[in-house]
């Protein structure tokens, strides 16, 4: 290896060193499986059904919506922009997997719906989803599981409280 060049990090925990706050190795654990579990979901989507994660995403939840959602709602429910949201439901109409219909509640505003196409599809790819989540957290316990499941919601309304954060002063 040439002077002065380092070889990349293979994520973003490892570059940090054992004796860093551990706060911080702690979110850069978490960054670090979220990625290696979206980055694997989306080489597999990818392979086995040549779609995209945030299309798999709309489709799922339009799915849990069969009176169908407004963009906004969608965008919500994704946490995304409507601009990402937008363009990504441009394409899915055009592939006909998703459809839009004026909303009887609001004249301003869209229902985005699955299509029986877009349905099918999500019907195919949900239990094949479902069972590469199962083999990816394979490696643990149901008692583990549940246990990081309760500290991380013990995480998150630390995060959403604003945890012990104190703002600092000049």
């Amino acid at each position: 290896m040439p002077l002065g060049f380092e070889a990349a990090a293979p994520d973003r925990e490892s570059a940090v060193a054992e004796d860093d706050r551990l706060q911080l190795r702690l979110w850069l654990r978490l960054l670090t499986c979220t990625d290696l579990i979206e980055n694997e979901v989306r080489g597999r989507l990818r392979s086995e059904f040549a779609t995209s994660l945030p299309r798999f995403d709309v489709l799922a939840q339009l799915e849990r919506a069969r009176d169908g959602m407004t963009l906004s709602a969608l965008s919500s429910r994704l946490m995304v922009s409507n601009g990402n949201v937008t363009g990504l439901v441009e394409g899915m109409v055009r592939d006909g997997l998703v459809e839009r219909r004026a909303n009887p509640a609001d004249g301003r505003s869209a229902l985005i719906s699955s299509t029986a196409v877009g349905h099918a599809l999500f019907a195919r790819m949900a239990p094949t989803h479902q069972a590469w989540i199962d083999g990816l957290m394979g490696g643990m316990s149901r008692a583990e599981m549940v246990l990081l499941l309760e500290l991380l919601g013990k995480l998150k309304q630390s995060v959403q409280g604003g945890g012990a954060w104190k703002p600092f002063l000049v």
